[in-house]
């Protein structure tokens, strides 16, 4: 029996060490059944092991359910799953790992995402989503980045080869703080970059022949749609700009859409994440001096706190679902599973993926976290270089290069200064507060957040 043990633990069929998957907020449950269903419907990954870590014991306990009713159902239990609880136990869960995907969300729903909305709104700043950038993206970051710090320090101590796929927001400050201030082999996984060019032809009904052949650059939720083609060689972005600017001209404003298109007019190309999203990243569509322009762009103010209501609601009622024994699953398009299998097999893939920037795009910062195409292999991610972009992109991405650079120097130096100063350079906060409301809302920020953050001077 022990024989068998290690047999498992450390060697397939072809007489090597047997995958380990560590997933970091595994507590999650519907993006742990997405990602584990993934890698059990592949066959090069089947015989793994995969470690379940998280701090909420229900909620681990439920994913285990559900993990172990997947590997059963589609795997013939071929996988080995295990549980961790706490922060006794995270290096264990680490020990070993070649891959580690963090899913973790530091403060919950409840107290700190509905801190990040109703304090700034009590300044009058409203936001949409507050994730990714932003007051809301930059206090997020300053809780999450004390915790990846830990996360990067155990893995460089007993899974130092590990690569650390990142799917958590703010994305970009996270990736960035994690490429420059420690050892861990990281990238930054979006699943905006894969469907953005299929759903920008079927929402405009432009009919295309596959395999499309895109180029997509710039930051997480701020790429930039270059090139799209079709099979045929068409250029659909020229229809794609007809339709859309025909869409604006019409006064239709019963549509989800609206403010990408607006990019698509006044700058030349469509942008990878959402309208909700792109609304609050600049200074031009949520204007408490011009409230009509909340109807004439259809923007879901609040939108964040609800869909967190909303998913909090239907997981009780799919609770039942995702633990009982009946669960099934078709393997998705997200990238985890694919850059696993791509790295142990050595067949090439190709995925957008948020890296150091390294000179990949000559008009933005080394510095900077980018998302650009990157090939995976048996050598890792390899991102791709792409050239400078057109002038007026970079300087839209450069607008929130500033806040994350400033994020991630507050996290490091622990100096309120540099809080202060990401809130005061983001475009939308800095074109609706003095700057005397941005320092006394992000004091109030850091006193109601409490021990969330650590102690800054």
């Amino acid at each position: 029996m022990y024989k068998d043990y290690i047999d498992f633990h450390y060697k397939n069929e072809f007489g090597v060490k047997t995958m380990k998957l560590s997933i970091m907020g595994a507590g999650s449950t519907v993006f742990a059944k997405n990602l584990i269903g993934d890698v059990l419907s592949t066959e090069a990954l089947h015989d793994c092991e995969i470690a379940l870590y998280d701090i909420d014991p229900k909620r681990l306990d439920e994913s285990y359910t559900m993990a172990t009713a997947i590997n059963r159902n589609l795997n013939n239990d071929l996988a080995r799953i295990e549980k961790y609880l706490g922060v006794e136990n995270r290096k264990t869960a680490l020990k070993g790992a070649d891959y580690v995907v963090n899913t973790i969300q530091v403060g919950f729903y409840d107290p700190c995402t509905i801190t990040d909305f109703e304090v700034p709104k009590k300044y009058g700043l409203r936001q949409t989503i507050g994730d990714t950038t932003g007051v809301g993206g930059i206090f997020r970051a300053l809780r999450t980045i004390p915790v990846l710090s830990d996360f990067a320090r155990d893995m460089e101590e007993v899974c130092p080869d590990a690569w650390f796929l990142n799917y958590t927001n703010p994305m970009a400050p996270l990736c960035g703080y994690m490429l420059r201030y420690t050892g861990v082999k990281t990238v930054g996984l979006c699943h905006s970059v894969q469907t953005c060019s299929r759903n920008l032809l079927r929402t405009l009904n432009i009919e295309y022949s596959e395999p499309i052949k895109e180029k997509i650059a710039g930051i997480n939720h701020m790429g930039w749609l270059l090139e799209l083609y079709d099979a045929d060689g068409t250029d659909l972005l020229p229809e794609v700009r007809k339709r859309a600017i025909d869409i604006l001209e019409s006064g239709i404003t019963e549509h989800h859409d609206l403010v990408r298109y607006e990019y698509l007019r006044r700058l030349g190309y469509y942008c990878t994440e959402s309208s909700e999203h792109n609304a609050e990243y600049n200074n031009f569509f949520i204007k408490e001096k011009y409230p009509q322009l909340i109807t004439r762009y259809n923007i879901p103010l609040d939108e964040y706190p609800r869909r967190c209501i909303h998913q909090i609601q239907q997981w009780e009622k799919d609770r039942a679902l995702y633990i009982s024994g009946d669960i099934e699953h078709t393997r998705s398009p997200e990238y985890a599973s694919y850059i696993m299998e791509a790295m142990e097999t050595d067949v090439p893939y190709k995925i957008g993926g948020n890296v150091l920037n390294k000179g990949l795009i000559d008009n933005l910062p080394r510095e900077a976290c980018v998302e650009v195409a990157c090939l995976v292999n048996k050598g890792g991610v390899q991102p791709c270089v792409q050239g400078p972009l057109p002038t007026q992109l970079a300087a839209m991405n450069m607008t929130e290069i500033n806040v994350h650079l400033l994020t991630i120097e507050a996290a490091v130096t622990l100096k309120k200064e540099h809080i202060y100063q990401a809130v005061m350079l983001d475009p939308h906060a800095s074109s609706e507060l003095s700057i005397d409301d941005i320092v006394k809302m992000c004091d109030e920020l850091i006193q109601r957040h409490g021990a969330w953050l650590p102690k800054y001077h």
